[in-house]
């Protein structure tokens, strides 16, 4: 039992005493009245925020805004119920008391089911996550209710997008017009958009189409997964894919996917720094993206692998440009429809906004060293 547990076991008792006090009646009314109120208010507090529903931080808010008018709401049903209760007497009101501590019991632990996921959904939480993914009481909730529950499809879609402190991207603005380039919106169908579970949770990003049935993505988009499936432009079925290559030093990973049928990318053979580049993928687990960006050197960098672990030397190609989590695997293309990196991580710190990817060379000796199903070790805390 962690610190998180233990403050997950006052909270139900606590909610416990309170549904006992209320009793079943009032408790019923005023869930009711809380259930209608999340609905609404998880519906318009995420449309607060510049980018809506594509913001990182739209489950926290579609959390306390679901909160909010719930509590509302509530007390307006409670008001109702507790004028009924009030007719109840005796052993029976005992009774109404019991049912009531055990509703309101249900009600705390999901609470903390549907919170635990929502924090698992802040940008750069790292130590938020890891506590929330070592919590037996969340585990055990995850496998009573498993994630292809509503609730835990919406809130627990998690890109683990690395945050480094590297290189900055000292490159000019880019130009929009790469993003109407036909080579580079014609690629849509050698993109991917990559799910699967880790720690009883969804995590999404993206990929790209690398010929024989191969798709390139991040270790960190996969790590901890035995249930990846790939959708080529964002639509599509859903394919089964297996790893055969998982690389956390350099975050780089291949998926083998039976029945692929997309065209392949290539690789732009001398990339020139300072070069236009289009960032395509699918943040925010949303519709096909593309943004205009531009790529920079290739560098040797102090940073860290897949799972945050470091300082480690490693190569890095510098990014400038829109990166947000779920870009994670996606590749920059050139003008002409090559791939020039596959994005990894973004930058922080600075005025610019930027990223970095993983080098073509380094991706094109993990493609030749492909081999069987691999394993992807643990998921990303």
């Amino acid at each position: 039992m962690t610190l998180l547990d233990w403050s997950i076991v006052v909270f139900v008792a606590l909610l416990a005493i309170i549904g006992f006090a209320r009793g079943f009646v009032a408790g019923a009314l005023a869930l009711g009245g809380f259930a209608l109120g999340a609905f609404a208010g998880g519906r318009i507090a995420p449309l607060l925020l510049d980018g809506d529903s594509s913001s990182p931080y739209s489950p926290l808010f579609g959390l306390v805004g679901a909160v909010i008018l719930g509590a509302i709401l509530a007390g307006v049903f409670e008001g109702a119920g507790a004028r009924l209760q009030g007719r109840l007497g005796g052993a029976l009101g005992v009774f109404d008391g019991l049912l009531g501590a055990a509703l309101c019991a249900i009600l705390g632990l999901g609470l903390a089911w549907v919170a635990g996921a929502a924090a698992l959904n802040l940008p750069g939480a790292a130590v938020i996550r890891a506590d929330v993914q070592r919590s037996s009481i969340l585990q055990s909730l995850n496998e009573t209710l498993p994630p292809s529950g509503p609730i835990l499809n919406a809130l627990a879609r998690l890109d683990p997008l690395p945050e480094i402190d590297g290189p900055a991207p000292d490159l000019p603005a880019p130009r929009e017009a790469i993003t109407r380039d036909d080579d580079v919106t014609g690629a849509r169908d050698s993109v991917a958009r990559i799910e699967g579970t880790a720690c009883g949770l969804r995590v999404v990003g993206s990929g790209w189409a690398a010929g024989d049935g191969l798709v390139v993505t991040n270790a960190h988009v996969v790590a901890g997964v035995d249930d990846a499936t790939v959708q080529m432009g964002g639509d599509g079925p859903q394919l089964a894919a297996t790893p055969v290559a998982f690389d956390p030093e350099n975050d780089v990973a291949v998926l083998e996917v039976n029945g692929l049928d997309a065209p392949a990318l290539d690789f732009e053979a001398d990339v020139d720094p300072g070069s236009q580049a289009a960032i395509l993928g699918f943040p925010g687990n949303g519709p096909f993206d593309v943004r205009a960006g531009r790529v920079g050197e290739t560098v040797d960098s102090r940073t860290q692998d897949a799972y945050g672990r470091g300082p480690i030397q490693r190569r890095i190609t510098i990014m400038r440009g829109t990166i947000r989590p779920g870009n994670s695997g996606g590749p920059a293309l050139n003008a002409d429809g090559q791939v020039v990196t596959t994005i990894f991580a973004t930058s922080v710190g600075g005025d610019v906004r930027g990223g970095y990817g993983v080098p073509n060379a380094i991706v094109e000796e993990t493609l030749e060293g492909v081999g069987g199903a691999v394993g992807t070790g643990p998921c990303v805390g």
